[in-house]
């Protein structure tokens, strides 16, 4: 009988996916994690000419919604090569719109915008609530950033009754027909003291401030584009008063948690396994890469994790990994200390570099067989699939897979292959467009899991432990590989 590996490391995915709906809130996740076992932040603004030094754990952020992390070995000099990990923080999902206040047929609604490739027929009839970061006035006059996050349902989106539209396929209108109720009016006419009558409907409709009668707005304010309600809602778990929220960006998310099933507790159910699955055992197996106290005294690399914003919608923003963020951060690194040849040091440490581009895999699904290829069917709890595609979607390349399969012999974990069917559309993910941006060697995986992009999707227990040990082994082992498979 073969010896599954622990469950523990998937319970731990939980914990981090139940926390973090939101991009910003997986980056503020993943920096508890680093700041309890010993990593720095810094800042890019700053010069880290004297705060990064070998031997250094240290993390930055852009924009709270995109993170890296890295680790400078004892032994680096100026040129020498990055194992880096690159994994992106969000995942399609329906956004408030910045006026999102309706009202129709006596109920009270929010408007959304779909973000990203959702299955958006999965939204409905959830118990849905909100998160997001709040921009507030402080004090003393100036503005900050605070994570919002109200764990009780207060939005649902209402499927049509099949007695009233007896259609075979579910279709709906994604721009009326997807906004989700948050109550009626008649009972938030009853909370502020108003009558169900429209000499009084008035109260929804107008801000509960008295503005100064002398300052400009340039915009509404927050409780006149949005429910004061809402408002109110966001201002309470934020710690304010409403009158101090400007702005925010919000998102649903549903309230049912992550969870364990199957008939042996072998499958993850959970919102947000692409890409939070990935995002969490890249930053675990830089962790736990440098659990041991003497993890960088003979290491002469840097061990780098990238998490990145705007997957789901192309990258190509500040935030996003077609930035010139870890462009930037790795030429910066490639100068760290005294060397003669400074001019080609970023040249030189992105010619024996590697770059794992780790994004959730489709497992088959056994209602719908024939659209895998016949050779090629990843299955749960079976390892981290290496994603390869002839026309460049992802970047595997056959060097790249002798590099992962020697680490993953050394650490005891099974890999396995994935393509699609030539008569089969292909997603994409930012292993392609690092590639082209660093120069550098780049492999696609991830860990295999079903309905990818629904709001419920679910993946393997053990999957989890393996892809943590999996990329624990290639910061530990690289190193050493590098050198012995180079392909110039």
């Amino acid at each position: 009988m073969r010896a599954f590996p622990s469950s523990s490391a998937a319970h731990d995915l939980l914990t981090f996916i139940n926390a973090s709906p939101t991009p910003f809130h997986v980056v503020e996740s993943a920096k508890q994690r680093l700041v309890n076992a010993g990593f720095q932040q810094i800042k890019e603004r700053d010069s880290w000419e004297a705060s990064c030094n070998p031997g250094g754990k240290y993390f930055l952020t852009r924009n709270t919604s995109t993170l890296v992390a890295f680790a400078v070995g004892k032994k680096w000099q100026c040129g020498n090569p990055i194992s880096m990990i690159a994994a992106h923080t969000d995942s399609p999902v329906l956004r408030i719109k910045p006026v999102s206040k309706k009202q129709v047929d006596g109920f009270i609604q929010v408007g959304v915008e779909t973000y990203g490739g959702g299955l958006w027929h999965t939204w409905f009839d959830r118990d849905l609530s909100i998160a997001g970061r709040v921009m507030i006035r402080n004090a003393a006059g100036g503005y900050e950033q605070k994570l919002v996050k109200i764990n009780r349902p207060i939005l649902r989106i209402p499927t049509l009754a099949i007695h009233l539209d007896r259609q075979e396929t579910f279709s709906f209108n994604k721009e009326t027909q997807l906004f989700p109720i948050a109550g009626l009016v008649a009972a938030e006419l009853n909370r502020t003291g108003g009558e169900d009558d429209p000499a009084t409907r008035v109260v929804l409709e107008t801000s509960t401030l008295s503005p100064d009668p002398d300052s400009f707005a340039s915009l509404k304010a927050a409780n006149e584009r949005h429910h004061p309600h809402i408002v109110e809602i966001i201002a309470k778990e934020a710690g304010v008063e409403p009158s101090s929220v400007i702005d925010f960006e919000m998102i649903l998310f549903d309230t049912q948690r992550a969870c364990i099933g199957g008939l042996n507790e072998e499958l993850i159910f959970s919102a947000r396994l692409d890409n939070l699955g990935m995002s969490f055992c890249s930053i675990m197996g830089l962790i736990n890469s440098l659990a041991s106290p003497s993890a960088l005294e003979g290491e002469h690399c840097i061990r780098l994790v990238g998490l990145f914003d705007h997957e789901e919608i192309g990258s190509t923003t500040a935030q996003g990994a077609d930035s010139n963020l870890l462009p930037a951060i790795v030429r910066r690194l490639s100068l760290i200390g005294s060397s003669n040849n400074k001019d080609t040091a970023y040249e030189q440490t992105l010619s024996t570099s590697f770059l794992i581009s780790a994004d959730m895999a489709h497992s088959v699904n056994p209602n719908y067989s024939g659209k895998y290829e016949p050779d090629h069917k990843p299955e749960m709890n079976k390892g981290t699939v290496i994603k390869i595609n002839a026309n460049a979607r992802y970047a595997t390349n056959a060097p790249g897979i002798v590099l992962l399969q020697e680490v993953a012999c050394r650490e005891k974990v099974p890999l396995q292959l994935f393509v699609v069917r030539n008569d089969s559309s292909c997603g994409g993910t930012i292993g392609p467009i690092l590639a082209a941006a660093l120069g550098a060697r780049t492999i696609d995986v991830g860990n295999p899991q079903l309905s990818m992009h629904s709001i419920r999707e679910t993946g393997g227990v053990y999957d989890v432990e393996y892809a943590i040990r999996l990329f624990e082994g290639f910061f530990a082992h690289f190193g050493q590989l590098e050198d012995n498979i180079l392909v110039d």
